[in-house]
């Protein structure tokens, strides 16, 4: 399904299955059907084209033509699925008595023969409907569109380089050594007076990135400190929580604002702290965290960033970023196109190259996006490239040049691209969005076309990973891991969104106390963010998605929605309203559901019988438990449990179609051991706490159920708990292998015989690999060619020798060890982000020492940060701790570093041997 065509994509299928003899439609409607196939055939075909067009060169009769061919496309597609429904129905739990059971049978019977009767005039209907449409298509020629060429494009493999933090590539020194200073200017008592710095710039010069590059680089100098994002409409309570949750780790949702305010005071009052204030948009928002932040004269700092100069010259000194130089802009320009600092090519076309970089007009944002659109374009093609993004003879330098380059980039998607790109309107500014959750939706709502061989989920992760490629959305990783978990939506990119969004029709966002109008009533995705007053539960909503983040107090009933296929509710953790999902069973048509805490200590069973579910994704840290019937749903590929307390049902191997299972513990009375090998169409398996294997049985049992999983790409488990009842230790990796389309594999535990099997001739596709080892040795490991991060656990003294040298981890990004470690070479490591290690610092008659060689980081070019566990005895750590500290700072690269004390008298206690 696109949005460009409506439910055309699965709807033409559909009416082909009705056609089959199971179905038992009279020769009539069958004729009917046929006919109907062939006339949305030929919508299909002309949607095509007109989606091809941008809609700002479209005729106004020709976009609601297109409007109104859409609506009607869902409008059959409903009646098609509800008719599917109504004449498989549903599967109970339990069988009832043979007396009832005849006459439930007899009762069906006559029900489907009723619905049969009634599709054949709803088809008649139909018929009338599409052959209007076809009459107002032939009136406006619409067949007589012209699309624009769609030119072929390929992957660009730097993607994660390139746009994880894109303003830091190029240009930022400069500014991050004025804002430093300006913070850093003056002595004595003036340097311990409050000071607030506000970065000020349109949208898209990297204010955000500026400022998080300073509060990396200073926040290990105070006592505490957050990072604050604020967005356009800010929740005062969420406001003042995550910064109560920055500088002490803990939020009070049941708080109100006075009460927040206080409780900040209460904890800066005598602390030096470092709080940066992201995006604000309004003076009033200003003011409020302004009560909040002590003006303690412990010399604190202040960091806002915005967009509007007079909320800027409100807050403080105003630092005015500017926008890139030629010279760097020609330096990000050519990273993207080109992945490194080259100088312009002499085939580039000099007029034009010089035109698109002029109207770029130094916005990162901007290069990067068209550069990213130019990436797959061959040169002859740049001049028209230019002419469609609509730069013209005026002088424009602000925000909506850089929306015009972000607007064409949109139009350069495929449409299957651009539907998904368009679903990111659901979620509000600054929202951290899920990657798996995103791609589930993505399913449910039948945005991912299937391919041979492929799952679907795999294809929308193809599918995320080209809109990460195309600069529209921006990676996050877990930290210190180096794997992709979800992604942003640049500010300026969401208003693009949300704005075509709008115009299309395609996601109807209620706010504050706005009601129901009757497009509401018509959207096909309904989503409910921040409620004063509820929403009526008196209308018929023909809504297929339901995504709310409020207190279910304010969603009308689920009554009220006839062909829901996603609900997602995110309220907050203080909304309680277990009765929410009494109609839940109702809903037949749910491929996708997600419930945040709702205070129910047990889920409706009702829930086992929506045949078509797919994700269930539950969150909560109340006490509940899956009902039985849940091992009913055939269909589902998705279970995520691992934010709850549910213990893992003794059924779960009945769910065989599960591809995703995240789960929070396992105890050691389990059955899932076992269970698990039946879940052989596994393709993700995460658990969140810990794993209890308790004996030699159960450690055969894990082996063997691991290697059952043929289909199987990550293996996550934070702790593995290994209990040993018996001297006589079999290996039980000698009989079972992983299998070589592993990707992900974190499971360290204590079994040497599992070492053994980490070979890269055998895991090929290995990028993340979390191991215990018993030898120091690295070569084997850097002898896998697509690590990126790699952590090795330890329970024994060990020191590594050698790095591997020129050639090995060639794509290591993140490398953590519980052993020491020898000085890095040159040519070590060469990628290297992000680095975790022991040190071990010892007094003698020159005063201290440590066994490691702080200056040989210099030899790792793009190392960021830095963690070192320092082993001290308890009278030399401050010392030892200064040293490496200084070691560290005269280094040219300007690590963010962590030195965290270990207690020499606890190392024979963690090192036995």
């Amino acid at each position: 399904m696109d949005h460009a065509t409506g439910a055309l994509g699965s709807l033409i299928p559909k009416l082909g299955e009705l056609l089959k003899e199971e179905y038992k439609l009279q020769s009539s409607v069958k004729k009917d059907v046929k006919h109907l196939e062939k006339g949305l055939e030929s919508m299909h075909a002309a949607l095509r084209k007109v989606g091809d067009v941008p809609r700002d060169q479209l005729d106004e009769l020709v976009k609601l033509w297109a409007n109104e061919v859409r609506d009607l496309s869902y409008r059959i597609e409903d009646i098609i699925d509800k008719f599917l429904v109504h004449v498989e129905g549903p599967e109970p739990e339990d069988k009832p008595h043979m007396l009832k059971q005849l006459m439930m049978k007899m009762g069906g019977l006559l029900t489907k023969f009723m619905k049969r009767h009634a599709i054949g005039d709803e088809i008649k209907s139909i018929k009338v409907s599409v052959q209007e449409a076809a009459d107002w298509r032939d009136r406006y020629r619409v067949h007589e569109v012209v699309a624009n060429p769609n030119v072929a494009t390929t992957a660009d493999p730097r993607l994660l380089a390139l746009y994880k933090d894109q303003k830091e590539l190029v240009g930022i020194d400069d500014s991050l050594n004025e804002v430093t200073k300006m913070l850093s200017d003056g002595d004595g008592d003036v340097s311990k007076q409050l000071k607030t710095i506000s970065i000020f710039g349109f949208g898209g010069l990297g204010k955000t990135t500026l400022a998080k590059a300073v509060y990396n680089k200073l926040k290990t100098q105070f006592n505490c400190s957050a990072f604050v994002p604020v967005g356009r409409q800010p929740s005062v309570k969420k406001l003042l929580n995550d910064i109560l949750y920055g500088i002490g780790k803990k939020m009070y949702p049941g708080l109100d604002e006075r009460q927040l305010i206080d409780e900040i005071r209460v904890l800066l009052e005598k602390k030096r702290y470092l709080v940066v204030i992201d995006d604000i948009w309004d003076k009033n928002s200003w003011e409020l965290v302004k009560t909040a932040l002590v003006c303690n004269n412990c010399g604190s700092r202040i960091i806002t960033t915005t967009r509007i100069l007079e909320v800027a010259t409100r807050t403080g000194k105003v630092y005015r970023l500017q926008p890139l130089s030629r010279d760097l802009s020609e330096d990000l320009f050519h990273r993207r196109l080109f992945g490194g600092k080259i100088n312009q090519p002499n085939h580039l076309l000099s007029e034009i190259y010089n035109k698109i970089l002029h109207k770029c007009g130094g916005v990162p944002l901007a290069i990067i996006t068209i550069a990213s659109l130019l990436a797959s374009k061959p040169v002859e093609l740049w001049s028209k490239v230019y002419t469609s993004i609509g730069f013209g003879h005026e002088e424009n330098e602000d925000v909506e040049n850089t929306r015009k380059i972000l607007l064409f980039s949109y139009y350069d998607l495929p449409c299957h691209l651009k539907t998904c790109l368009l679903y990111l309107s659901i979620y509000p500014e600054d929202h951290l969005i899920g990657k798996d959750s995103l791609i589930w939706k993505w399913v449910a709502e039948g945005f991912i076309h299937e391919e041979p061989g492929l799952r679907l989920f795999e294809i929308g992760e193809r599918y995320f990973n080209e809109l990460v490629n195309k600069s529209m959305i921006m990676p996050v990783e877990t930290p210190y891991h180096g794997i992709i978990t979800g992604c942003r939506v640049h500010d300026i990119m969401l208003d693009m969104i949300c704005l075509l969004s709008k115009e299309e029709n395609f996601v109807t966002v209620l706010d504050s106390d706005e009601q129901y109008t009757t497009s509401h009533c018509n959207s096909r995705r309904l989503v409910v963010h921040r409620r004063v007053r509820p929403l009526a539960s008196t209308s018929t909503l023909q809504a297929r998605s339901l995504n709310a983040i409020c207190s279910y107090e304010m969603l009308p009933s689920l009554s009220c929605f006839e062909v829901l296929r996603v609900l997602a509710l995110d309220g907050p953790t203080d909304s309680h309203n277990p009765n929410y999902l009494e109609h839940v069973g109702k809903l037949v048509h749910l491929r996708y559901l997600k419930l945040a805490s709702m205070g129910m200590h047990e889920l409706p069973k009702e829930i086992g019988y929506l045949k078509f579910l797919m994700v269930l994704d539950l969150a909560g840290k109340s006490k509940s438990k899956l009902p039985e019937s849940i091992h009913l749903l055939s269909q589902l590929k998705c279970l995520n449990i691992s934010e709850t307390k549910i213990e893992v049902p003794y059924w779960i191997g009945d769910l065989t179609c599960l591809e995703e299972l995240c789960l929070a513990e396992v105890g050691i009375h389990s059955n899932f051991l076992t269970e698990l090998g039946k879940l052989t169409e596994l393709r993700k398996l995460r658990i969140s706490k810990s794993v209890t294997v308790g004996g030699n049985i159960a450690m055969n049992s894990w082996a063997e159920s691991v290697a059952k999983l043929s289909k199987i790409q990550v293996i996550d488990i934070d702790f593995i708990l290994v209990y040993r009842f018996s001297s006589h230790v079999d290996n039980p990796w000698e009989r079972n292998i992983l299998l070589p389309q592993l990707r992900v594999l974190r499971m360290a535990y204590q079994e040497p015989g599992l070492v053994a099997t980490i070979n890269p001739s055998l895991l090929p596709n290995l990028s993340h690999l979390q191991l215990n080892v018993y030898s120091p040795d690295l070569e084997v490991f850097g002898s896998f060619r697509e690590l990126v991060s790699l952590e090795l656990v330890t329970w024994s003294a060990l020191h590594h020798d050698t790095i591997g040298g020129v050639g090995a981890f060639p794509k290591l990004r993140v490398f953590k060890t519980q052993a020491t470690t020898c000085s890095f070479q040159e040519g070590d490591m060469p990628v290297l982000e992000s680095l975790e290690f022991q040190a071990v610092a010892q007094s003698n008659d020159d005063g201290i020492s440590i066994d490691f060689d702080f200056g040989s980081l210099g030899n790792l070019p793009f190392l960021q940060e830095v963690r070192v566990y320092l082993w001290a005895p308890l009278a030399d750590y401050k010392n030892a701790k200064e040293i490496a500290k200084r070691a560290i700072d005269v280094l040219p690269n300007c690590l963010r570093h962590d030195i965290t004390q270990q207690d020499m008298r606890d190392w024979s206690r963690r090192f036995p041997n």
